[in-house]
C-alpha cells in the first residue's frame, strides 16, 4: 500500500487491482493485529445490526397490522447479524442459518424492514466465495418460504386477521433477489481475474528470475571456462619446465596471469550487474570486436587460430554479438581442453539478416576433460536458441571436431 500511495504520476493507486487481491484486506475487514483479514468481521456485522434494528423499529410504526417488537422479535434482528461473524470461514452454513432466521422473524409476523439486509449480505459473501449453487439454493429457500407464508399459511400464523400478500411485492422481492445475485456474480468474477491476473503476474516474474539466473550462470560458465582452460595448460606447461627450461616456465607464468586478471575483469563485469539491478553496466559487453584477444589468448594456450572472414562486416546488436562472441570463445575452449590439434580456424561468414559461426580443429580428440562441466555445448545452444538460431556440433569427416552456428542477426542502428 505505501507503494501505491507514493506514486507520482497521480494515477490509480490500484494499478493491478484492490490488495485484498494479492493476499491483504482492508482494513474495514481486518480485525485488530490481523493483516490478512482472516478474523471475525465484527465491525461490519455490529453496523449491520444497528441499521437492521433501527430501521425496522421506523418500520413498524407504518405497519400497525403486523406484530409488534417484542423481546424475542428484537433477538430475532440480532440473530443474523451475529451469524455473519462466521461467514468468512463458514460462508454456506452461515447464509442458510441467516435464511432459517429470517424466515421465523417473517412466520412470526414481525414488521417487514431491512430484516433483507442480513440476507442480502450472507449471500453476497456466499458467492463471492465462490458458493454460487448453495447460494441460489438458499435463496430460491427463503422465496418459497415467503411464498408459503405470506399466501398459503398466513392464515395460521401471527398476527391474527392477516390477509394474502399482494402477488406485485413478490415481484419486487425476484427484483431485488436479481440485483443481489448479480452483483455479488460481478463482484466473483472480478475478484477471480485479479487472482488470475496475480497468479500470471507471479508466473511472469519467476520466469524472469530463472531466465536471469540461467543468463548468469551461462554468463559465468563462459567466462571462466576458457580462461581457466588457458591457466590449466599454461600451468602444465610451467610446471613441466620449470626445471629444466626456466624462461619458458616465466612466459607460462605470464600468460597465467594475464588470463586470471581478464577472467577476473570478466566476472566482476557480470557481479556489477547483480549489485545493481536496472543500471546500465560500467563496461560494454564483450564482442566480436574483441576476437583478436580471444586469438591472443588461445595462443597463449599453444593453440594457433587462424579467423577468415567472409561478406562485409556488420556491426551487431549486443546481444548478438556478445552472443556470438561466447559462441566463438567456447568452441575454442573445446579445442583447448579435448582436442590434440594445434590449429583452429574461425570462420565468420555476414550475410543480410544472418551470421554463420564456424569453429574447426583437425583433431585428434585426447579423451580428457579437464575439468570441463560439460555445459559448455548446452550454453551455445541456448545462446543461439535465445536469438532463433541453430547450432551444429559434431565430429568432422576427415578427423577433428566442427561447431557451426547460425544466428539471425539485425544490424546496430547508427545515431
Amino acid at each position: 500500500m505505501d507503494e501505491q500511495r507514493s506514486r507520482p504520476d497521480g494515477g490509480p493507486p490500484w494499478r493491478h487491482g484492490p490488495p485484498w487481491a494479492h493476499g491483504g484486506a482492508p482494513w474495514w475487514r481486518r480485525r485488530p493485529g490481523s493483516r490478512d483479514g482472516t478474523g471475525l468481521p465484527w465491525r461490519s456485522s455490529l453496523v449491520l445490526a444497528v441499521i437492521v434494528s433501527a430501521g425496522t423499529g421506523f418500520a413498524a410504526r407504518n405497519q400497525p397490522d403486523r406484530e409488534s417488537l417484542d423481546v424475542l422479535g428484537r433477538l430475532l434482528l440480532l440473530a443474523g447479524p451475529a451469524v455473519l461473524l462466521v461467514r468468512r470461514r463458514h460462508p454456506v452454513a452461515a447464509l442458510y442459518a441467516v435464511v432459517v432466521v429470517t424466515l421465523v422473524y417473517l412466520g412470526a409476523g414481525y414488521p417487514y424492514g431491512p430484516v433483507f439486509l442480513t440476507v442480502a449480505v450472507a449471500v453476497f459473501s456466499a458467492v463471492v466465495a465462490g458458493h454460487r449453487r448453495p447460494a441460489w439454493g438458499a435463496v430460491g429457500l427463503l422465496w418459497a418460504g415467503h411464498l408459503l407464508i405470506a399466501h398459503w399459511l398466513f392464515a395460521y400464523l401471527p398476527p391474527a386477521g392477516d390477509r394474502a400478500a399482494a402477488w406485485g411485492q413478490e415481484l419486487v422481492g425476484a427484483a431485488w433477489i436479481a440485483a443481489v445475485l448479480a452483483a455479488a456474480e460481478a463482484v466473483r468474477v472480478r475478484r477471480e481475474q485479479w487472482a488470475r491476473e496475480h497468479a500470471e503476474r507471479q508466473a511472469a516474474e519467476k520466469r524472469r528470475v530463472d531466465e536471469e539466473r540461467l543468463r548468469i550462470a551461462r554468463e559465468l560458465h563462459d567466462v571462466l571456462a576458457h580462461s581457466i582452460s588457458v591457466i590449466n595448460v599454461q600451468a602444465g606447461v610451467g610446471l613441466a619446465l620449470l626445471d629444466s627450461d626456466p624462461e619458458q616456465a616465466r612466459t607460462a607464468l605470464t600468460t597465467i596471469k594475464a588470463a586470471s586478471k581478464e577472467a577476473l575483469g570478466e566476472v566482476r563485469q557480470v557481479l556489477d550487474t547483480l549489485r545493481a539491478p536496472g543500471e546500465a553496466p560500467r563496461a560494454p559487453a564483450p564482442g566480436l570486436g574483441r576476437l583478436p584477444e580471444l586469438v591472443e589468448q588461445a595462443a597463449g594456450a599453444g593453440l594457433r587460430v587462424e579467423v577468415v572472414t567472409e561478406g562485409k562486416e556488420t556491426a551487431l546488436v549486443p546481444g548478438a554479438d556478445l552472443a556470438a562472441f561466447r559462441i566463438v570463445q567456447e568452441a575454442l575452449t573445446n579445442v583447448v581442453r579435448h582436442s590434440g590439434s594445434r590449429t583452429a580456424r574461425v570462420g565468420i561468414a555476414y550475410a543480410p539478416g544472418r551470421l554463420a559461426l564456424t569453429v574447426e580443429d583437425e583433431g585428434p580428440a585426447t579423451g580428457g576433460d579437464h575439468g570441463g562441466s560439460g555445459r559448455g555445448l548446452v550454453g551455445m545452444r541456448e545462446r543461439a536458441a535465445a536469438l532463433g538460431g541453430t547450432i551444429e556440433a559434431g565430429p568432422r569427416a576427415g578427423g577433428g571436431f566442427r561447431v557451426h552456428a547460425e544466428l539471425p542477426i539485425e544490424p546496430k542502428e547508427t545515431p
